[in-house]
């Protein structure tokens, strides 16, 4: 418990010293010889007391026990004090010429509402000045409010040596958050990739998910999750974290480290998010916790639930807590999408004598680019989540401490999917070549961004979906104080993710020979068709697809790390590692035909076919999935025999590493300094196995290889912080970092992706090198007491061996794939795009970010409510691609190169109101394909709001809105000439509901 100092607490108080010799004595603050030796710190605070006349006070209860390492040399009286309380725990307070020390949390304690949480006053964390507080002023504050939690989230920032952001409980659970993505958006320099409704993935500084480490309860995390739109990702299988399998009300703090010690993993060059969830010692005896809240879209019908339970009981040296979340959500996106942009040839019996013969020429001769399949499409997921941890902490004193953490997280997608486009035999998917005849043509540069046409065969496709992540992890925390120098602590921990998706049903329809056109030049692309899209007699089955899909990890972890003091000033960290990661999967797939281009699609009942029932941007009929599946016979429960070609790679990683780190904290003068420098050493031994097509004497066969390698290196890291006065801080560091290769990468398979003309082979590279960075950055801080802080700060990095692509387009027999997994109407003449990753020659990445925080408490009342939070983030980095054996420089993937987030609040103790918007300027996603150079998603800006009304201290009321501008997604190719992939909406998300505890 934190002691509390009134004004008449002062007789609880033991003195060590009373009335100063001397005047002149008491007042001097210069400089002077100190030979306090290390022992008791009752007996030391006495002598210092002698030496300098001043009188210094505490509760007996905190400095019963504790020892020193005592304070030697000339030093000023602050900073011998300081010197003497190192690593006590205590801080000085003057308060009327009296010293009092009170309690120092190293690292307060987010926690959730209505708890208190112990919070350092702005000035006293200057080791070189004793803070002047009024009797008045308490250790405490209640995290009831945004503010509250803003000023604890500073506090943490500022006591870091690195650069470091946080966000406390009551900021995350109190904000419409779905997700920790989207409580992330919030910190500078992150910027969130979404679907369906919800943040996924961030890009920390410019790089993208693979590059940023996270974190839960000290140990790494990987989970895996799927998306319903292939060109996003579809079965994600990355390094990348996923912070959409969890939710936000699980967690009491998440801090986001931008700069790299030596005693952090290697891994993670864009940074660290680490993930802690609540702990019985957060309390100070039983806590309950209980929300509910009803959720809804107005793309959807109906209202979902969002709960979330806490219960903690601490007692004496033993606490236990559980907590657990739940929540429904259903989420429609909606919109136009083309499945890519392409170079077309028309035969000429394909165009008409409509079109001039300019144009005529142009579509002849192979240079046009023209959208492919021309797809109004929708989304619909019903998605539900669920997680509990679980924490047991014994702390027998303070000298020895167990935690151990427990999570369980689940994550289950129900699909229905649903398109329609000019996709079918006689496509509008590339070479024009069957019975489609163009009637009108409008080209704008080489892009034919309008036509009409007769002969188009167009495709309904009906897609059900459902698929689950099931994530676990256990992690034990042993920390020892072996003697007054000395402290070892240890960590274990298992995890493991297992993401299913064993039902992936899809309906093909035809309907044949139609008049259709498209214009791709509004905002939302209009499509218009010849005939009935709604009468079922219009359509026939054309193709059934079934897949099923599978993705494992798990991860083992040991750390050993001991702390020695060797001097009061210096530390001396070392410790040792060990990692076992293995990834493995695969995916199995059936592609039926019941129709090909010369004969008729297979006719079904008109009872088996339906006009869509989600919001569309027209209707349209699909097939009844269940009911087709069971007329046809068609098998769904898929067996290795149906194992799609380098889909079942197996990634295994053994890492062992070691550190040495030495920590400062000194004064220069008035300033204080910390800092801390190590290097880090380790050893990863990689294993990759999997199949990759070979073709022989005519003949293709799957061969199984496994490829092992290793790769070590010396990751030296230096961060300084000197607090030039005690509210500005400057900040620099440097560091060697690496990051491994993505899994795809490095994987020793290849993967085929068919379309109706041409497709995708892409194959990894297990003999990849890690990407390795070389960093700097350097900022300053100033910190306005409790009302806020601004600060600005540069970052630069230096990536060699980066890993990029190598794209050409080739004859599908080129690639080594059997001609017997193309469609119908496909050879081996037919043209495939060839990707495969390489160590290219490197990319660097500069970028600025400024932050601004600030409680409007100048303004009178009611106004001094108000606040605000703000950042911005400039970034500018670049990379090699080659395409066809040409090199381009392309921006990196995910790297918008203007992000900025702002915050406007209103908080008084009943209520409290938030407006916030996140922006980030347009990014790359890939290195594009069919001659375009890159794919990426164009500008986004998303609106969020919260109002929150508490009648009492302990509950509150809270109405929350999610993208209240319903912005659009808006996906492109090819950077100079921005065609438009796809333009969708996934609508407003309104939450309404109370939150209690006691």
């Amino acid at each position: 418990m934190m002691t509390r100092f009134h004004g008449t607490s002062a007789l609880a108080l033991v003195a060590f010293a009373l009335a100063p010799p001397t005047v002149a004595d008491a007042q001097s603050t210069g400089a002077r010889m100190f030979a306090i030796p290390a022992g008791d710190l009752a007996q030391a605070l006495s002598a210092y007391s002698s030496v300098t006349g001043m009188q210094v006070i505490a509760a007996p209860a905190l400095i019963r026990g504790q020892r020193t390492r005592g304070a030697s040399g000339r030093l000023t009286t602050s900073a011998a004090l300081v010197m003497l309380l190192r690593g006590t725990g205590l801080r000085p307070v003057e308060s009327n010429g009296v010293t009092i020390l009170r309690r120092d949390q190293a690292q307060p304690v987010p926690v959730t509402l209505g708890t208190r949480v112990p919070v350092v006053a702005a000035a006293a964390v200057q080791a070189t000045t004793i803070a002047r507080e009024t009797p008045e002023a308490t250790d405490e504050i209640v995290v009831n409010g945004y503010r509250s939690s803003l000023l604890a989230a500073q506090d943490l920032k500022r006591r870091a040596v690195g650069t470091e952001d946080n966000i406390v409980a009551s900021d995350i659970a109190a904000f419409p958050d779905m997700n920790l993505a989207e409580a992330l958006q919030r910190v500078p320099g992150v910027a969130i990739t979404r679907d369906t409704g919800e943040g996924r993935q961030i890009a920390l500084r410019g790089l993208g998910p693979d590059f940023t480490r996270t974190q839960l309860n000290g140990m790494e995390v990987l989970g895996n999750t799927a998306s319903g739109m292939d060109n996003r990702g579809n079965v994600s299988r990355s390094r990348g974290f996923d912070f959409s399998l969890f939710a936000s009300e699980l967690f009491n703090r998440v801090s986001v480290q931008k700069s790299y010690a030596a005693n952090q993993d290697e891994g993670g060059i864009a940074g660290t998010v680490q993930l802690f969830t609540a702990k019985p010692f957060d309390y100070a005896g039983q806590k309950i916790v209980l929300s509910a809240k009803g959720q809804t879209n107005d793309q959807t019908s109906g209202v979902t639930p969002r709960l979330v339970g806490l219960f903690s009981q601490r007692q004496g040296d033993f606490g236990a807590l559980v907590s657990v979340a739940y929540s429904k959500v259903r989420n429609n996106e909606y919109g136009y999408r083309n499945w890519n942009w392409g170079k077309v040839t028309y035969g000429a019996n394909n165009i008409g004598p409509e079109i001039d013969a300019p144009t005529r020429a142009l579509l002849r001769g192979g240079t046009i680019f023209a959208p492919q399949a021309q797809s109004p499409s929708t989304w619909y997921t019903d998605r539900e989540r669920i997680g509990v941890t679980s924490a047991l902490q014994y702390h027998p004193g303070d000298n020895f401490k167990i935690d151990v953490d427990l999570l369980y997280g689940h994550l289950a997608d129900k699909r229905d999917d649903w398109a329609i486009a000019a996709g079918g035999y006689n496509a509008l998917t590339g070479n024009v070549s069957g019975t489609q005849v163009i009637r009108s043509a409008t080209i704008q540069g080489n892009s034919l961004v309008a036509a009409s046409y007769t002969g188009i065969d167009q495709r309904s496709e009906h897609h059900r979906v459902e698929n689950q992540t099931d994530f676990y992890q256990a992690v034990a925390n042993v920390s020892w104080d072996v003697g007054d120098r000395l402290k070892l602590t240890a960590l274990g921990g298992y995890q493991k993710s297992n993401f299913v998706q064993p039902t992936f049903d899809k309906i093909f329809l035809q309907a044949r020979n139609t008049a259709f056109s498209f214009d791709m030049q509004p905002t939302i692309p209009v499509n218009t068709y010849g005939f009935d899209l709604t009468n079922p007699a219009n359509w026939n089955v054309q193709r059934l697809v079934t897949q099923e899909n599978m993705i494992k990890s798990d991860y083992l972890n040991g750390q050993l790390q001991a702390v020695y003091d060797l001097t009061p000033i210096l530390k001396l960290e070392v410790g040792g590692e060990y990692k076992r990661f293995t990834n493995s999967g695969y995916q199995y797939l059936t592609n039926i035909f019941y129709g090909t281009a010369a004969t008729s699609d297979r006719a079904i009942p008109d009872a088996l076919k339906y006009v869509i029932n989600r919001d569309s941007l027209l209707p349209y009929i699909g097939g009844d999935i269940a009911g087709i599946y069971a007329l046809l016979g068609n098998n769904r429960d898929l067996t290795a025999a149906n194992l799609t070609a380098g889909s079942d790679f197996r990634i295994r990683e053994k890492t062992w590493a070691g550190f040495t780190q030495l920590d400062l904290d000194t004064d220069i003068g008035s300033m204080r300094l910390r800092g801390n420098a190590g290097v880090r050493y380790y050893h990863t031994d990689l294993v990759s196995s999997g199949s990759l097509a070979t073709a022989t004497n005519g003949v293709t066969t799957l061969q199984p290889v496994t490829v092992g390698t290793s790769n070590d290196d010396w990751l030296p890291a230096l961060n300084v912080a000197l607090d030039i006065t005690p509210k500005l801080i400057a900040r620099a560091s440097a560091s060697r970092n690496v990051n491994r290769p993505g899994l795809p990468q490095l994987a020793a398979a290849g993967t085929l992706t068919v379309a109706p003309f041409g497709g995708s082979v892409s194959v990894g590279n297990p003999n990849l090198q890690p990407f390795r960075s070389t960093s700097a950055e350097a900022g300053l801080e100033y910190y306005m007491g409790r009302n806020g802080f601004a600060s600005v700060g540069f970052f630069w990095k230096d990536l060699n061996s980066f890993i990029t692509s190598e794209t050409s387009q080739v004859p599908y027999s080129a690639t080594g794939f059997p001609v017997s997994l193309l469609l119908p109407g496909q050879d081996g003449t037919t043209p495939y795009n060839y990707t495969r990753p390489i160590n290219g020659d490197g990319a660097s990445i500069k970028g600025i970010e400024a932050a601004f925080q600030h409680d409007f408490t100048f303004l009178p009342a009611p106004f001094d409510g108000f606040g605000i939070v703000a950042n911005g983030t400039w970034i500018d980095g670049d990379q090699t691609a080659v395409y066809n054996a040409v090199v381009k420089s392309i921006p990196l993937y995910n790297l918008s190169k203007w992000a900025a987030n702002a915050t406007l609040y209103f908080e008084t103790e009943r209520f409290g109101a938030r407006v916030s918007t996140a922006y980030r300027s347009r990014y790359l996603t890939g290195a594009g394909g069919n001659a375009n150079v890159g794919d990426g998603i164009r500008p986004t800006n998303n609106v969020d709001f919260q109002v929150r009304y508490s009648p009492v201290k302990n509950l509150r009321f809270v109405v929350e809105g999610i993208n209240v501008t319903n912005r659009p997604i808006e996906q492109f190719t090819d950077l100079s000439t921005d065609r438009t992939l796809v333009y969708t909406r996934s609508g407003r998300i309104f939450t309404f509901g109370v939150t209690t505890s006691f």
